[in-house]
């Protein structure tokens, strides 16, 4: 099976051992974004809904450099510090997704990278 690592200059750089996404076959698998934007590299936490907007910001771009978009995605992951944000990041993550939404889990954690307050990961399918 092989495997084509997918990057976009205009979603961040990892910041560990791993790639932004991996494509293999018809899958795409998206590594956790949290909102660092591009190019700058401001990390945005003071509003969650600011920050949830950036986070898929992010995925889109990825997305875009593997030639889909939000319709393609089937599944998503979404880390959240604070439960108590769950409204808000889901009204900004759902406006992504007005016909058929992807499976999807939502868990709180008790930390995410650089102190984020949500990181969310996904799969698309082309």
């Amino acid at each position: 099976m092989a495997k084509e690592v997918i990057y976009s200059a205009n979603a961040p750089e990892p910041i560990g051992p791993y790639s932004q996404a991996i494509k293999t076959a018809n899958m795409l698998f998206i590594s956790g974004q949290i909102a660092i934007q591009k190019p700058a590299g401001n990390l945005i936490t003071g509003d969650i809904t600011a920050e949830t907007q950036q986070v898929m910001k992010n995925l889109s771009e990825i997305l875009k450099a593997a030639g889909m978009d939000f319709s393609h995605v089937v599944k998503s992951t979404i880390f959240l510090k604070d439960m108590n944000n769950f409204p808000k990041v889901n009204e900004a993550y759902g406006a992504h997704f007005k016909d058929m939404p992807p499976a999807r889990e939502t868990v709180e954690v008790s930390r995410l990278p650089k102190d984020v307050n949500v990181e969310i990961s996904c799969i698309a399918v082309k």
